[in-house]
């Protein structure tokens, strides 16, 4: 079952609004998991803590995610998947069009195994 983590970039606004376009559906922003604490802590450890409670990150951040996920997979680990957003095809202030995206996303991919798996995020729900 597809869980969602927003990271940082994301505002919980997102979060609040895919939840009431798909009820039922988890999507927790990183400033209100575990009470915040893992705000500005790095994306390997975010990484690792979502993969234990079966979370799928969702972050813009391309440069440092990939690198960070590659060190997990090659040390043996496994990550809850991610979910990478291109800012020249979803600006983060695009709410809207970031929240229809998503949506499209837990419906279409909803029972999909997400364990170790990457997708790159297109606007009008593409992936």
């Amino acid at each position: 079952m597809l869980r969602l983590l927003l990271d940082e970039h994301i505002s919980r606004k997102v979060a609040n609004q895919v939840k009431k376009g798909i009820p039922g559906v988890e999507v927790l922003s990183i400033h209100d998991w575990e009470n915040g604490r893992f705000l500005a802590t790095s994306d390997g450890e975010i990484l690792r803590v979502a993969a234990r409670q079966n979370l799928t990150l969702v972050t813009y951040d391309q440069n440092t995610i990939l690198t960070q996920m590659a060190e997990i997979v090659s040390d043996g680990c496994d990550h809850g998947g991610i979910v990478v957003i291109d800012g020249k095809t979803i600006r983060q202030s695009d709410i809207g069009g970031l929240v229809k995206a998503l949506c499209w996303l837990c419906e279409a991919e909803s029972r999909a195994d997400w364990k170790n798996r990457t997708v790159y995020l297109q606007a009008k729900g593409r992936a």
